[in-house]
């Protein structure tokens, strides 16, 4: 999986809390999807996909 992919699953798992929040994704499955993408690609950062998916920066890291 590349960068590309990462953020499009972020994107969908943070637009399911917007619309959906009784549907949106358990802690631990979000976690276990972080572990998953760690899995595909070494160089996937964890903390900065975690944090994108909580709202505290842009995708790429940086502000929003």
């Amino acid at each position: 999986m590349s960068k590309k992919h990462f953020i499009e699953l972020a994107n969908v798992i943070r637009r399911v809390a917007q619309e959906r929040p009784d549907a949106a994704f358990s802690p631990y499955q979000v976690l276990a999807l972080s572990q998953f993408c760690a899995d595909q690609n070494p160089a996937f950062d964890r903390a900065r996909w975690l944090a994108y998916i909580a709202g505290e920066c842009g995708p790429n890291g940086g502000k929003r």
